[in-house]
């Protein structure tokens, strides 16, 4: 398995308990493809760069995850189906190099 790093932001008409409801329902995903979440990091609300759909903010969340390579895919569609996302970036983590 691989790990990667997923940055997500969720609109911000959504209130924290709905916000908390999707990251379970994402890391529910990720642990049903046979993959778990190593860390996760509840950035918050932060202005975005230019307008998304309308929106001038949005609540940041990234976590780092192992998933296998057969299911990224289908983990991909997933994140695009969520009507709470606005935007994803999902990529490979880098190794720390060591010296």
């Amino acid at each position: 398995m691989k790990n990667y790093e997923l940055l997500t932001i969720f609109k911000p008409n959504l209130d924290a308990e709905e916000v908390d409801k999707v990251i379970a329902k994402i890391d529910s995903t990720i642990v049903e493809f046979g993959g778990k979440v190593e860390s996760a990091d509840k950035i918050g609300r932060k202005k975005l760069a230019y307008d998304i759909q309308n929106f001038r903010d949005g609540f940041f969340y990234s976590s780092i995850l192992s998933l296998p390579a057969d299911k990224v895919a289908e983990f991909r569609r997933q994140l695009r189906l969520n009507d709470s996302i606005l935007r994803t970036m999902f990529m490979e983590a880098s190794e720390k190099v060591s010296a």
